[in-house]
């Protein structure tokens, strides 16, 4: 945890004093998921889906919204993809917290909520392009 504008939180900004230089290059660069293919590898996650989230905020799902927990978690996804660059809309927001409690995880969760209702291989197919080339 680490504290953003006064508040305790596990969110990551852009500009994040936690994240060395190389780290950044490695976030950047999308490099620091290559472990999660192990994960894929052992069935604990699928190459798409919705992304695991941090404490504080999957646990919290509640009713209807705990259906994004009944599928295995994805390396990428559609949320995973619009949210691409979310350390830097973040970084941006007056206060990150709050912009991402209000605006970004209530998104995340009707993204994923849509993309379980309209599942198609396909699909799975063009997230992984897409979260290639970009």
């Amino acid at each position: 945890m680490v504290l953003v504008e006064g508040v305790e939180t596990s969110i990551t900004t852009a500009d994040d004093c936690r994240i060395t230089k190389i780290g950044r290059l490695l976030r950047k660069t999308k490099i620091d998921e290559l472990p999660q293919l192990w994960n894929v590898l052992i069935g604990d996650m699928s190459f798409v889906g919705p992304r695991p989230d941090v404490a504080g905020y999957a646990d919290n799902l509640e009713g209807e919204d705990r259906l994004i927990l009944s599928i295995r978690p994805g390396i990428t996804g559609p949320a995973a993809i619009k949210y691409r660059n979310e350390e830097e809309i973040l970084a941006r927001q007056e206060n990150p917290v709050r912009y991402n409690d209000e605006v970004i995880w209530p998104d995340k969760i009707r993204i994923n909520h849509e993309y379980i209702r309209n599942y198609s291989l396909l699909k799975d197919f063009l997230y992984i392009c897409k979260s290639i080339v970009g």
